[in-house]
């Protein structure tokens, strides 16, 4: 074997006995160190044993001791409780034994009372004999029972007491009507000084004047076809005839006579009249019209401080500018009503806007758009249900005329200024002929009764004196005649206001010296 190879082996011998004793140097490093943490690890792990063991014992001891304290705690309460139950129950026996005492007391004192009573029966039953020996005694000497004299002394006693109330009765009613009349007239009086107003005077016919006769040729147009263009937009007959620089505008609705008014007054001041410019005027002017109807309602709801009513009757309230009663102006009469409304509330004690506004809208019936069969006075109540107004004002526009029962005070307000509004003269106008028959028939219905001499008409209609013969007719019968006659011109006649009936009997004695 080479030498060479001799080497290498033992070279490697050497390596691998070198590499074992690393190994086995280092494996027992490994050993001791790991011994030594193991060691080391037991000795930390006493130590935490210990200290938790030391921990619970604490902790052990702590809870022992919060016990032990919860358990005195307990035994505290339980001997307090004790010793109120204890105190208690003496309380209770003291008290057991007072009421025992009571009720000893009381069956002594029952038994008295029951004894007492007893004795006051005895002594009743002596009393009852003697009155009842007194009694036929006195019966004996008066001749008349104890019964009969009490029944005569009640009716003495009823009939001075009936005397007496129907005295006093009568009294309280004079003074209660002179008080209520008194009272009356002076409001009525100072509501109707306190508001004056001028009454314009409305018809059916409208005059529209022109500067010269050459116009009218111009407005009747080619074979009348602008006037007939006319009439048809407007809904009113023109009438042109041989009246000097006029033309006449014929119609019952006044809102119509005001658009044929303004229409013609703007054809005739721009020159161009034919049928298409008519229709086209027309429109426009409607518009302007309408447009005006809210305006004036805006504004009387504002000069009168009336707020939040419904537009629809705003816009209603502009339309009664148009509309006339009698010739009485229907919106002027309705701003008149709610004047007086709001001062009639006012002395009454009343909320006086309440009452402004049921006067001004009490007539809102009268201007509808489709005007259906009913009164205007239930319509106005629909209407003002409609746009929820409150009760007491739909109950005072639907009671003004009497169609429905009132049911706040705020209805005959209404009614009274109505007719203090619509009633004073000068204030409608009727035809003189319509008027003239009215008094004439107030006059013979009066004289159809006997024993009526004559008649009279006074006051613009309102008042009918009847004079009556003495010698046919007596006092009683006056007061009967009076209330006759009012009945039948309340039943047969048509009158705006009221009729007084004043019935005058008297007797004349006439002599001379000669």
């Amino acid at each position: 074997m080479p030498p060479i190879v001799i080497y290498i082996i033992i070279g490697v011998a050497a390596l691998l006995v070198g590499v074992l004793i690393t190994a086995t140097v280092l494996r027992n490093a490994i050993e001791r160190k790991a011994a030594d943490k193991l060691k080391q690890a037991e000795t930390e792990g006493e130590a935490i044993k210990k200290e938790k063991l030391l921990q619970a014992k604490e902790k052990f001891l702590q809870l022992k001791q919060e016990h032990e304290k919860a358990v005195s705690e307990k035994n505290n309460q339980l001997a307090q409780s004790e010793n109120r139950i204890k105190q208690k129950e003496g309380t209770l026996n003291q008290k057991m034994e007072e009421v025992k005492r009571k009720e000893n007391e009381f069956d002594k004192r029952k038994k008295d009372l029951e004894h007492q009573i007893d004795m006051i029966k005895v002594r009743q039953e002596e009393i009852d004999k003697l009155h009842r020996k007194q009694v036929e005694q006195l019966e004996t000497m008066a001749g008349i029972s104890a019964d009969d004299a009490k029944a005569q002394l009640i009716e003495s006693l009823k009939a001075e007491a009936k005397t007496d109330s129907m005295s006093y009765i009568k009294e309280m009613m004079d003074e209660a009507k002179m008080t209520a009349n008194k009272e009356a007239k002076r409001i009525v009086i100072q509501t109707i000084q306190r508001v004056a107003t001028e009454h314009a005077i409305e018809n059916s016919v409208s005059i529209f004047h022109i500067e010269g006769d050459e116009m009218k040729g111009r407005i009747i147009g080619r074979e009348g076809r602008n006037i007939r263009a006319l009439e048809a937009a407007t809904g009113i007959e023109i009438v042109v005839d041989d009246t000097p620089e006029a033309i006449i505008l014929s119609g019952f609705d006044p809102v119509r006579r005001e658009i044929a008014r303004l229409a013609l007054h703007q054809l005739v001041t721009d020159g161009r009249i034919h049928p298409a410019r008519i229709e086209e005027v027309v429109e426009k002017v409607k518009k302007q019209v309408e447009d005006e109807i809210v305006e004036t309602g805006k504004r009387t709801t504002i000069d009168l401080g009336i707020h939040g009513l419904h537009p629809e009757l705003i816009r209603m309230i502009g339309r009664m500018k148009y509309r006339s009663s009698y010739g009485q102006n229907l919106l002027q009469h309705s701003r008149e009503v709610a004047n007086l409304c709001a001062i009639m509330a006012t002395e009454l004690g009343l909320n006086p806007k309440v009452a402004k506004r049921a006067g001004l809208l009490h007539d809102i019936g009268k201007v509808p758009d489709d005007e259906p069969e009913l009164p205007h006075a239930i319509l106005g109540m629909k209407l003002a249900e409609k746009f929820k107004e409150k009760p007491e004002v739909c109950n005072a526009i639907g009671a003004h005329h009497d169609e429905i029962e009132m049911t706040s005070l705020y209805s005959p307000i209404v009614q009274v200024c109505d007719a203090i509004s619509g009633a004073r003269p000068g204030a409608r106008r009727e035809i003189v002929e319509q008027y003239i028959k009215r008094l004439k028939d107030l006059e013979a219905l009066a004289l159809s009764y006997q024993g009526v001499d004559k008649t009279y008409a006074i006051q613009a209609g309102r008042e009918l004196r009847v004079i009556v013969a003495s010698e046919k007719v007596t006092d009683k019968d006056a007061e009967k005649l009076a209330f006759d006659i009012s009945q039948k011109i309340q039943n047969e006649m048509t009158y705006p206001g009221q009729v007084k009936v004043t019935v005058i009997r008297e007797t004349r004695a006439v002599g001379y010296a000669k």
